[in-house]
Parts: structure tokens; C-alpha cells; sequence
């Protein structure tokens, strides 16, 4: 089992900044690619970030050169450091783990609202 708990998120104005966190607990060595989804009202869920085991990350077209995801194994924490905010990043954000065997982890979600 692993456990995913975000934070940071919160009302921002355009152009402005937020950094997200993931803390994760439980069977973690088992994990090799952890993830940043967001859900807008009334739209799928959509991968924002990813990170690999090997450290290799990959984005959304729609953040890249704005979001940075990171990862810090000493404190069992993952980031995503989002700038250059814009109204239609408002969504809930969700961290996700993908451990061996299949299994899935997700986190209950952080909101983010961009809105001035």
C-alpha cells in the first residue's frame, strides 16, 4: 500500500505561483513513476507531470516551460512548482503512483484556482 497526501493548493491571481506537494508513505520502494493529474469542472482527468524512477520527467504540452515536477527522495515528497498561472489551470490536482503488480495510487486532490 501507498499513501499520497497533497498540499499547496489555494486561490492565486494570473501570473502568479504555486507549488504543490505530495507527501507519500507505505510500500514506496515499489513505486516507479509517480504523476500530477488535474480536473477541471466538467473534464476528464488529465496527466499534467510525470517523474520516473530514473528521474526522466515528461509534461502536458499545455505546461510546458510554465510547471516543474520534482521529486525529493529524502523527504518522500514530490513538487510541482506551477508558474506563470492561467485561469484555465483552475482545477483540482491529484497525485498518482504507479507501483509494481499494477497497482494504482491516488491522493484526494488539492484546488487550485487561478482568478483575479
Amino acid at each position: 500500500q501507498v499513501q499520497l497526501v497533497e498540499s499547496g493548493g489555494g486561490l492565486v491571481q494570473p501570473g502568479g505561483s504555486l507549488r504543490l506537494s505530495c507527501e507519500f508513505s507505505g510500500s514506496i520502494l515499489s513505486i516507479y513513476v509517480m504523476a500530477w493529474y488535474r480536473q477541471a469542472p466538467g473534464k476528464q482527468r488529465e496527466l499534467v507531470a510525470a517523474i520516473h524512477s530514473d528521474g526522466r520527467t515528461n509534461s502536458a504540452g499545455s505546461v510546458k516551460g510554465r510547471f516543474t515536477i520534482s521529486r525529493d527522495n529524502a523527504k518522500n515528497t514530490m513538487y510541482l512548482q506551477m508558474n506563470s498561472l492561467k485561469p484555465e489551470d483552475t482545477a483540482v490536482y491529484y497525485c498518482n503512483a504507479e507501483a509494481g503488480g499494477g497497482l494504482d495510487y491516488w491522493g484526494k486532490g488539492t484546488l487550485v484556482t487561478v482568478s483575479s
